[in-house]
């Protein structure tokens, strides 16, 4: 058999308002070779996904995963895509984003990382569809990646079972601006999205470096959101100014792990 080679990327959910069904994917990737021989570890989360489409055994596995864990950047979700389109190769089929998604979705658990991770650009799941609303977005991520893991169970049992009226329409509207401003291109819009009340306050207590980030004045920075459940906080600059802003952050925070991110219009796929 010939090897099969795939990649699937990094991914920020939520970006600010679009809690639980917006992200975007980024140029940042973890990938897999699937070659003959060997016994593949069934517990391994990729594995299991590959599973759902063709018999792992007597394949081997090896992953690439330089995406980090448990910090908010859709590692697992990166994972199980690699799974699911190794998977899809090795059986010779070719199923949409959507079948993918809801194979997938009992291992990840929630849907927004994973659509971004098959279908690359910007997506927003809608009842159980994924829609692309762009390429990417029209800022430059500074990914500001902490020491510290955050497992997602457990900052999302941070969340409460009701929130005000005032919070959810606030929340409504700005997600009616990311929309906007995803649809247009317009850095000046997507600054004005970025905010939320349904998570991000929530989550604050395990993300500290969301309040302190939001609070400085960095140089070139358009807006600042959690990267899904944290604690990797996002500081957005446009293009022109990514390498400044990039330089601020840096400087400001020696300790954490800076990245610059692209977003990126390609999903998981072959290498």
């Amino acid at each position: 058999m010939t090897a099969i080679r795939v990649r699937a990327p990094a991914t920020t959910a939520n970006l600010g308002p679009g809690f639980d069904c917006a992200a975007a994917a980024l140029d940042f990737w973890n990938e897999l070779v699937v070659g003959d021989g060997g016994e593949p570890q069934l517990a391994h989360l990729g594995v299991r996904a590959f599973a759902l489409l063709a018999d792992p055994s007597g394949r081997s596995f090896v992953f690439e995963t330089p995406i980090p864990q448990e910090r908010g950047l859709g590692s697992s979700a990166s994972v199980i895509a690699l799974g699911l389109v190794a998977g899809a190769a090795a059986a010779g089929v070719d199923p949409p984003v959507e079948e993918l998604l809801e194979l997938g979705l009992p291992l990840e658990g929630h849907p927004d990382n994973l659509a971004a991770a098959l279908a690359g650009g910007v997506t927003a799941v809608v009842d159980g569809g994924v829609v692309r609303l762009a390429d990417g977005a029209p800022a430059v991520a500074i990914a500001v990646v902490p020491a510290d893991a955050v497992r997602t169970d457990a900052a999302r049992a941070s969340l409460p079972e009701t929130v005000p009226h005032a919070d959810a329409a606030f929340t409504v509207g700005h997600a009616v601006l990311l929309g906007a401003a995803l649809a247009t291109g317009s850095a000046e819009l997507f600054a004005a999205a970025a905010a939320d009340r349904l998570h991000e306050p929530y989550r604050a207590k395990t993300a500290p470096l969301l309040e302190e980030l939001r609070s400085a004045k960095i140089d070139g920075a358009l807006a600042v959101t959690l990267s899904g459940s944290g604690p990797t906080v996002i500081v957005w600059a446009r293009p022109e100014d990514a390498s400044a802003c990039y330089d601020d952050v840096s400087k400001r925070l020696p300790d954490a792990q800076v990245l610059r991110l692209e977003t990126t219009p390609s999903g998981a796929g072959p290498l």
